[in-house]
Parts: C-alpha cells; sequence; structure tokens
C-alpha cells in the first residue's frame, strides 16, 4: 500500500517523541441471597465487547489458564480504561476491544501501578501519519526520553528511530517494513536489560550502563501525531521470589492466639479454623508485587491475605490491609459483591466485580507501591486504589507506608482453603 513519507525530528524539550513533534502537550492532570456453587460457573464474556459485561458475566481476558498460572495479567480489560489514567486531554477510548486515540495534544496514557522488571505484550496498529510509542519504566509526566523513561518507538515514518528502537537510547540496525495491519510486541525488562521482538524477530538487544539506569515505572501508551490502536496489554512480573516451599512453614510463624490449623497438604496450605487465626510471614515487605493461587473449599467462605501487617500478637492478630477473598455475590450479578468481593482491600475499596469461583482454583496479583494498592484476579483487575488517609502505624486506623508481615486468614469454623504458589518481588524505592 503507498505510504506517505514524512520527515521526522526528534525533541525532547517539555515532551518526548522518537518522530515527528506536532506540539507541546498542556500540563498533565494532578495524579490523584447467597449463590449456590452451580449458579457462579458463569459464562465468559466476548473480550470484544467495548460496554461493560453484564453483570453474571465473568469478563473474558484472553489469558489462558496457562498463562494465569505463570502469573500473566491483562493492563487492558478490553472494555474499559479502568486502571489507566491519562497525563493530557487526549482522546483515549475503547471501541470494540482496542484502545484508541486520534486527537488532542500528545500525551500518554498511564498505567496506575508501576512495575520493575517484566514481561510486556501487546498489539498495536499505525498509520503512514502514525506517531507513537509505549513507554517504560517511566515518570507521570516525562520530559526527556534519556533519564525519564524507555521509550520503545512506534513510528513508520523517517525517523532517526524507527519502530522498535529506544529513543535517545539504542536505534535497531535495520527499519522494519512499514504496515497498516496489526503487529505484535514482545518485551523484556530485567535489570539494566531490555530485549524487543516485532512479530517474533528480536529488533532490540539494550543494556542500560548509564547513570540513567531506571528501576521502575509505569507503562504508557503515547499519543503523538496521527491515530493509534493498541490491544491485547498483558503483563508477566519477573524476578518473583517464592516464599513457600510447598514442603513446610519455613518462613512462616502461626501467630499467637491463633484459633485456626495451618497446614501442609499436597504442596498446599491448608487452612482450617475454629476461630480466627493468622500465619504470617516472618519477613516484611513495604512496596511489593505478591502472587498467590488460592481454592475456597465452600461457598462464599471468607478468608484474605493481610499485608504490610504489624507483627501479629494475642493482643492484635492482624493489624494490617486486606486483600478480601469472598467469592459470593448478589442477584446472581458479579458486580454485587458480598462482603466486598475476591480482590477487594476490605473495609476500604470494594473488588468492583467477583470474577473467581468458589471449588476452582484462582490467582490474585497484589500490587503495593506507597499509597496506591492495585488487585488482580486471574488476570482481570478488580481493584486501583488509592489510600488518602492521614498516615498511621496502623493500616486499620491510617496510612501505613512502613514495611509489614503478609498473613493468611483463617476466618470461622466454616473455613476450609488451600493455598499454594506463594511469590513475592520488592520494588525499587525509586519514585515514578
Amino acid at each position: 500500500m503507498p505510504r506517505k513519507t514524512v520527515n521526522c525530528i526528534l525533541l525532547s524539550a517539555f515532551f518526548l517523541t522518537g518522530c515527528l513533534k506536532v506540539e507541546h502537550p498542556s500540563p498533565p492532570a494532578k495524579s490523584n441471597a447467597e449463590p449456590k456453587a452451580k449458579e457462579v460457573v458463569a459464562e465468559k464474556a466476548k473480550p470484544e465487547a467495548t460496554t461493560e459485561p453484564a453483570g453474571n458475566l465473568i469478563p473474558e481476558t484472553g489469558l489462558t489458564d496457562e498463562e494465569i498460572a505463570a502469573g500473566w495479567i491483562a493492563l487492558f480489560d478490553g472494555h474499559s480504561l479502568y486502571g489507566w489514567k491519562a497525563n493530557n486531554d487526549v482522546n483515549w477510548h475503547v471501541e470494540q476491544g482496542v484502545i484508541k486515540a486520534d486527537s488532542g495534544k500528545p500525551g500518554l496514557l498511564l498505567t496506575t501501578s508501576p512495575f520493575a522488571d517484566y514481561e510486556l505484550k501487546f498489539d498495536f496498529r499505525l498509520t503512514p501519519e502514525t506517531n507513537s510509542g509505549v513507554f517504560l519504566r517511566t515518570i507521570f509526566d516525562p520530559k526527556d526520553p534519556v533519564k525519564d523513561c524507555y521509550e520503545l518507538n512506534l513510528c513508520d515514518q523517517k525517523t532517526e528511530y524507527p519502530t522498535g528502537s529506544l529513543v535517545g537510547r539504542s536505534k535497531i540496525p535495520k527499519p522494519v517494513p512499514a504496515s497498516q495491519e496489526w503487529q505484535s510486541f514482545v518485551v523484556r525488562l530485567e535489570g539494566p536489560k531490555i530485549q524487543a521482538s516485532l512479530n517474533g524477530k528480536e529488533v532490540l538487544n539494550f543494556t542500560d550502563t548509564s547513570k540513567n539506569l531506571r528501576k521502575v515505572g509505569f507503562v504508557g501508551l503515547q499519543k503523538n501525531a496521527g491515530p493509534i490502536e493498541f490491544r491485547k496489554i498483558y503483563l508477566k512480573p519477573l524476578r518473583m521470589s517464592t516464599i513457600f516451599n510447598g514442603v513446610d512453614l519455613a518462613g512462616w510463624r502461626v501467630v499467637p492466639g491463633s484459633k485456626s490449623t495451618f497446614e501442609v497438604v499436597d504442596s498446599t496450605i491448608h487452612v482450617t479454623a475454629e476461630k480466627q487465626g493468622y500465619l504470617e510471614t516472618e519477613e516484611t515487605w513495604d512496596n511489593f508485587l505478591f502472587q498467590a493461587t488460592a481454592k475456597s473449599n465452600g461457598t462464599a467462605l471468607n478468608s484474605g491475605y493481610f499485608f504490610r501487617a504489624i507483627k501479629g500478637s494475642e493482643k492484635g492478630m492482624a493489624n494490617g490491609y486486606e486483600v478480601q477473598i469472598h467469592n459470593g455475590f448478589k442477584d446472581k450479578d458479579r458486580t454485587k459483591p458480598e462482603n466486598a468481593g475476591t480482590g477487594a482491600i476490605f473495609r476500604r475499596s470494594k473488588a468492583r466485580r467477583v470474577v473467581s469461583n468458589d471449588h476452582e482454583w484462582f490467582t490474585t496479583t497484589l500490587s503495593a507501591y506507597g499509597s496506591h494498592i492495585a488487585v488482580w484476579i486471574d488476570g482481570y483487575q478488580v481493584t486501583d486504589w488509592n489510600d488518602t488517609r492521614k498516615p498511621d502505624e496502623n493500616p486499620r486506623k491510617g496510612l501505613r507506608l512502613k514495611a509489614g508481615h503478609i498473613s493468611l486468614q483463617g476466618h470461622d469454623p466454616t473455613t476450609d482453603l488451600n493455598f499454594k504458589d506463594l511469590k513475592i518481588s520488592t520494588l525499587p524505592a525509586e519514585s515514578p
């Protein structure tokens, strides 16, 4: 197909681009009756749906069961911009399972959660006029591509940094053929090393040896010139350390006063209870990504993962934030969770939808970075919350940023759950 030739230049002042700079952006906005077991097995929503799926449906992320078990999450749910925030007035919107933008001053659509080491997969589609990019480990309002982010350029025009290059850092040896069809990138960031493959072919292998190494930041989609489209955006955290060895409870302790039982059964932690009790880690974390897989062996059972928790004692067994486990919902509507819903931050932010089922394994991903907390269940984001309360040592009373323990909860005599594949990765303290 004939393509329009456009001369491109790199401008680093006020905003970063790898191609044509059309105009500077305006200032960014400031961030700131129980269903029976057989009834909870719902039909999956189609991924191309633009509107919010009906309440009886589990949204389809496009991830396989194997990918979910491996730790993949969907950054884009296929029907909304939940979990994203724009730094400008670009007309970011969703149509038929695609994130689109085609007007407004240059700007970014960024994840609300920062990430450090990860593998990222996404599809994109350009036009001959498009100048875009995907910003990696970026700050919210980047000015300089050599200091504030890693900009993976998406631009088929004649440019110093063609598609697949890192603007200001690394040029691909040979420009890839221009295309107006859907294309796929797989990008891997691990420490100073960044690798990228376009349509299955490696185009970038870069190691940052500069003093401007960025360790953590948001993922950002750029609209600069021309229309841009993105879909199927997935991320898998890397450098996750196992915190349960599958053999015994080394590294864990039962909190004094607990009236629950925690035992290793078939390489899982099996939890039952007379009354409440907690099994907590000996180690503590402040900013981190945590993943675990659980199964509730009953109907609408109550449990949870506590984090940034004060060391438990008989006087206070679980003073921490809680990621709720409760797969119940009302009126056969998954957008009406009972008891806040699985993936909620209990008493703070309810889950927007219950996407897990009792008697089935489900994987939780928790991101805690500063005051921001996000939760994905089976790869679908259900919580995106900022703790705006005044600071307090006890997270039941206020914002706690200090490191704390992670614990598993035994709740009541109905408690019967299994936990496995518990992993965690510390996020660098560098502010995004």
